[in-house]
């Protein structure tokens, strides 16, 4: 049974940025959060169509990050030194974007191929070199690749498999495609780190399941797997990288003080998402009170990084043209089109200089040493960031 912790209400599909002209097309899903009182399955309460969030011209990119780039680039290598090292061997990534981590593993001469729904990002992918295929992995999908390709060594993905609401379907895939030998390595945002940090904008139609070590370990039982490894992973605000293997084929190592951790910081109990709760609320009141009050001051504002997650608080906030002129960023596919239901104009970096406003509310969060970095010219002319995770502070 999953009862329910939160709502935002109706929300977009986060990456629904759109033209003017396309706004009567654009559709809302109730937004809300509940826990699995068996399990400790944090998920969502509703499901978006899957073909309404992943489509030809879904327009996140992993390259978008010089960050993310490394991340990928040191993953690769490190599942090609412990896991990829017989001839022949095969790794399959489920939600392979623009083939930034398999390019690595092309590159070394290893069999791959990766599997996403994107045309638009399959396409980058192969002109790196990448095997990739358009499609939705299935369990459907697996028996197929298992005939056409045999077994995998490994199937792995990052901040994809928690944006599958039919879970089921894709570890039955897992289990008919990985070699009995093999490991499903997945990457995804922490639950851990969103209820410490405040980081409700990681909740949005994408983010179906926000994984804890206990709900993932739940998981792979169930699912006739067992849970072998969980690291803690910098990336993405706090992410934690799972291993399944298949019931005693390799040793259980370093669960035991995760769980323990959990424990303390209460990831099952009523009272900790109630606390959550409590938390964005105060966000939201501060943030606006803070954007309306430069508003009054005459003070400009401006978003950097039109997120997924910026629709979360855009939408959940109120917060419009009124108060954000616009949003800056560097993915061509969202340039000259307006944020998923508030309708902020998404312009070029080049608009951001052209002059630099008062202040920036910093969206991409996630990355922001690397952004802070780059802008440092915004910094000397007298810029100044707008932070709302873990609470509303200027930099």
């Amino acid at each position: 049974m999953v009862e329910e912790k939160f709502d935002f209400g109706n929300q977009p599909v986060s990456n629904a940025f759109l033209r003017a002209d396309e706004l009567r097309e654009e559709e809302f899903f109730w937004l809300a959060v509940g826990i699995c009182t068996s399990c400790g399955m944090v998920q969502l309460m509703q499901e978006t169509p899957r073909t309404r969030m992943f489509h030809e011209n879904y327009p996140y990119r992993s390259c978008s990050s010089s960050i993310m780039r490394k991340h990928f680039e040191r993953t690769a290598l490190h599942l090609m030194e412990t896991e990829l090292t017989g001839p022949g061997d095969l790794i399959v990534e489920i939600g392979c974007n623009d083939g930034v981590l398999l390019k690595a593993v092309a590159d070394a001469g290893v069999r791959h191929l990766g599997i996403d729904a994107s045309a638009g990002a399959v396409e980058v992918a192969r002109a790196k070199g990448v095997r990739a295929k358009v499609e939705f992995f299935e369990e459907s999908t697996a028996a197929r690749l298992r005939e056409e390709h045999g077994p995998a060594k490994v199937i792995f993905s990052a901040n994809t498999f928690s944006h599958i609401a039919y879970i089921g379907s894709v570890l039955a895939g897992v289990d008919r495609l990985l070699a009995d030998d093999g490991v499903f390595v997945f990457e995804d945002r922490y639950l851990g780190d969103i209820i410490a940090h405040n980081y409700f904008d990681q909740i949005y139609d994408e983010h179906f399941y926000l994984f804890s070590v206990r709900s993932v370990t739940a998981m792979a039982e169930r699912f006739g797997f067992e849970l072998v490894e969980a690291e803690r992973l910098p990336v993405h605000g706090g992410s934690m990288r799972y291993k399944f293997a298949r019931p005693g084929r390799r040793r259980v190592s370093g669960l035991d003080d995760l769980l323990e951790q959990e424990d303390r910081l209460g990831l099952t109990r009523p009272e900790t998402f109630e606390r959550f709760g409590a938390n964005i609320d105060r966000i939201r009141r501060d943030l606006v009170a803070l954007l309306r009050d430069l508003r009054a001051q005459g003070k400009t504002v401006a978003g950097y990084g039109a997120t997924s997650r910026s629709t979360t608080v855009t939408n959940f906030c109120g917060i419009g043209p009124d108060l954000i002129p616009f949003v800056s960023d560097t993915t061509p596919e969202k340039q000259g089109r307006l944020t998923p239901g508030s309708h902020i104009p998404v312009h070029a970096p080049d608009r951001f200089a052209a002059p630099y406003p008062d202040y920036a509310l910093l969206f991409a969060w996630n990355h922001a040493d690397e952004i802070l970095a780059k802008e440092r010219r915004f910094h000397d002319a007298g810029g100044r960031w707008i932070f709302y995770v873990p609470d509303v502070h200027i930099v």
